[in-house]
């Protein structure tokens, strides 16, 4: 028994020098993970906490433009773009604004709120802001600006659109031999996302697709084979 109570006061000994030397970093070690984890639970509360506000305020936006109510369609986009600039809300927010101001005769806001996703959106989102804007910039002949909206690389689902504007802007330049490039890179772009594409999915866009891949062929007709 006495041999017991040496053996156990050895190992309680060597406890309490290991202890002595790491038990304040294992405190540490511990404290920090637990900050840790309650940061991120934050962070979490916080991001959905910021994703449901941001929702009503976009739900006021929509029904702004059902009402065709300018002032409160500018008040409800300028919270979303001030205080849930991070949200996919915001962008979408500024790209219903930017379509009713336009369609309303402000060209000017419409413009903002556009750049403003092309600047602040992500993905799909600013690939599409990218597109709408080099289609206003086309329309008020604002060529090499139109251009540069539409340079740089895209998701696959818009390459072809992308090609297609690049060509719209080229063909009113009168530069027949770039448009005429740019159409047959967006017919390109089409058949590689078809070979891509499952054959459900083919199924369900193969008529539009058919239809869009038609029109860019006539598009490349229409400019002949000029060597321009």
């Amino acid at each position: 028994m006495a041999t017991y109570d040496l053996e156990e006061q050895e190992q309680l000994a060597e406890l309490k020098a290991w202890w002595k030397l790491y038990g304040n970093l294992l405190i540490n070690v511990f404290t920090a993970a637990m900050l840790i984890v309650s940061a991120w639970l934050g962070w979490n509360w916080y991001q959905r906490s910021q994703s449901a506000q941001a929702s009503i305020v976009y739900q006021v936006l929509q029904k702004a433009v059902q009402d065709k109510d300018s002032q409160r369609l500018k008040a409800a986009s300028g919270e979303l773009l001030d205080k849930y600039s991070h949200s996919t809300y915001a962008s979408l927010g500024a790209l219903i604004t930017a379509k009713a101001m336009m369609d309303s005769g402000d060209a000017k806001t419409g413009k903002l709120q556009l750049l403003w996703v092309v600047e602040h959106g992500q993905d799909e989102l600013r690939d599409l802001a990218r597109l709408r804007l080099a289609a206003v910039l086309l329309d008020e002949k604002a060529y090499d600006d139109a251009l540069k909206q539409l340079d740089g690389n895209v998701g696959s689902g818009f390459a072809a659109r992308f090609a297609e504007n690049r060509g719209d802007v080229f063909s009113a330049q009168g530069k027949v031999r770039e448009a005429r490039a740019a159409y047959q890179s967006a017919v390109d772009a089409i058949d590689e996302l078809n070979k891509k594409s499952t054959q459900s999915t083919q199924n369900r866009q193969g008529a539009a697709g058919t239809v869009y891949r038609e029109l860019l062929q006539q598009k490349l007709d229409a400019l002949g084979s000029s060597k321009q």
